[in-house]
């Protein structure tokens, strides 16, 4: 597994709403580049359409942690809120490079003194800003279909790079970073979708 290193920053994400615009900030997290076929095997065993789930091909600068069996089991979280929410496989790959992105897919609590400002989950959303409660946003569904809501928000989403989707989305300080989890969100996606 790469070492990793997180350090919260202060970053502001926004979600707009019916009723307004709310958000939650970003946590950065850099991660080292793996190099090599990790997930070739996952990929031909799938029989996944990488060209829907990879659209603009496989972006450079890619990054891959390993995942343990609760960042797995929230991967699926995302994949089902994704089907929930009558989305499509790429949404699924947006939505998983975001939480890559925002904790590494943990859905984690409040981190005291390293917490950036109040943000908490898989997406890093803030009840102060409106995302809902912080029962709701460490609910691994009600965060998915939350940020998933924001998504759909967007206009032209499915036809944009993966990093302006979930950035129009975020609102992060560090707006480039969710590139680099595309291809591991692809293959997520293309191995547990069916599943």
């Amino acid at each position: 597994m790469n070492s990793i290193i997180r350090k919260s920053v202060l970053g502001v994400a926004g979600l707009a709403f019916a009723g307004g615009l709310v958000g939650g900030p970003v946590a950065a997290v850099q991660a080292a580049p793996v190099t090599g076929p990790v997930s070739a095997v996952v990929v031909q065993e799938s029989g996944a359409d990488m060209g829907k789930l990879l659209p603009r091909g496989e972006p450079a600068g890619q990054s891959r942690i390993g995942l343990n069996e609760e960042q797995v089991a929230n991967t699926k979280a995302i994949i089902a809120a994704t089907k929930k929410a009558g989305m499509d496989e790429r949404a699924a790959v947006v939505a998983i490079a975001t939480a890559l992105q925002e904790s590494k897919l943990e859905n984690l609590g409040h981190l005291g003194d390293r917490n950036d400002h109040d943000s908490q989950g898989l997406f890093q959303q803030r009840p102060s800003s409106g995302w809902g409660t912080v029962e709701q946003i460490t609910d691994p569904e009600y965060s998915t279909l939350a940020f998933l809501k924001g998504l759909k928000q967007v206009d032209g989403w499915e036809e944009m790079p993966l990093t302006k989707a979930a950035q129009t989305v975020q609102v992060s300080a560090f707006p480039n970073h969710y590139a680099q989890w595309e291809k591991q969100a692809a293959d997520l996606v293309a191995e547990h979708w069916k599943s």
